[in-house]
């Protein structure tokens, strides 16, 4: 077994990105105070051909060196956007037919493993602030909520994890 050079990983040009068919998924991020994890859902973004990002609240938004340091360039593939209310973005959204869903422990909320995403719909990703998750104003608006099983003593992952796991789970039923 060889280790693949990157000149070997055949990746697409910021041009072929912006042009390709995306997966149907969006990524809200709500009040996010970390550059880092900012940067690494940016970065997870576009390696699963995510449609956009909204930046809501205090959520820091490009250019900005700490952004870019975990982002690698990822600000200029993904399409993203800056909207100060988590609340418009959902409301957009919904009006838009894109069925919007927080990541988040709330009563009744599917659990990652056992949701079943319909391929025929986008979806929207509400991740919220790493001390606070997702408003429960914003919950309420919600179409659902995803929750990621945890069997640890610790309450919640990362955000930059969280965005990570629940992403790949969606994109591996969407493009399946």
């Amino acid at each position: 077994m060889r280790k693949l050079e990157n000149s070997e990983l055949e990746r697409k040009s910021v041009e072929d990105f912006k042009t390709s068919e995306k997966t149907p998924l969006i990524v809200v991020m709500d009040d996010i105070r970390s550059l880092h994890n900012i940067g690494s859902v940016f970065r997870t973004a576009d390696a699963f051909l995510i449609e956009k990002i909204y930046l809501c609240g205090i959520t820091a938004t490009p250019p900005h060196k700490e952004i870019q340091k975990t982002a690698l360039g990822a600000t200029d593939t993904v399409a993203w956007e800056h909207n100060k209310s988590v609340i418009d973005v959902i409301k957009q959204l919904q009006s838009e037919n894109v069925t919007v869903l927080a990541i988040e422990q709330v009563e009744q909320a599917y659990l990652l493993n056992e949701f079943v995403a319909d391929a025929s719909k986008t979806y929207a990703l509400i991740f919220g602030n790493e001390v606070y998750g997702v408003s429960q104003e914003a919950v309420a608006l919600c179409d659902g909520c995803i929750e990621i099983p945890q069997l640890g003593t610790k309450h919640s992952l990362n955000i930059s994890v969280s965005a990570g796991i629940v992403i790949w789970d969606l994109f591996k039923q969407l493009k399946a």
